[in-house]
């Protein structure tokens, strides 16, 4: 059974900083991207940040130069260590696995409320 399971969230004040973990169980890890997505009240779910199979990240341009998005393949973990956090930032943040071969499997976590105050 697979679980991605989140952690972290949490309320902070704008200019602060937040850590996001994301464990994830009962898949390959080393042969999917990982990623982190957000949704707003009202909005839609937007991708924050992805890192690939490989190690190699890519980013919002909402959140390039705050946020860094990593994995460590050896405990199936992805992070976002999320800097100079804004009030635009406040959102649901779910953790997503997609494995990285045409058509593969594709699972999503339940989320973690992440908000910041002005």
């Amino acid at each position: 059974q697979v679980h991605l399971v989140e952690s972290g969230g949490g309320l902070v004040q704008s200019g602060g900083s937040l850590r996001l973990s994301c464990a994830a169980s009962g898949i390959g890890f080393d042969f999917y991207n990982m990623g982190w997505y957000r949704q707003a009240p009202g909005k839609q779910r937007e991708l924050v940040a992805v890192v690939n199979s490989r190690g190699i990240p890519t980013y919002a341009d909402s959140v390039k130069g705050r946020f860094t998005i990593s994995r460590d393949n050896a405990e199936n973990m992805v992070y976002l260590q999320m800097n100079a956090l804004k009030p635009a930032d406040t959102a649901v943040y779910y953790c997503r696995a997609a494995e990285v071969r045409i058509g593969g499997r594709d699972y999503w976590g339940q989320g973690t409320q992440v908000s910041v105050s002005s």
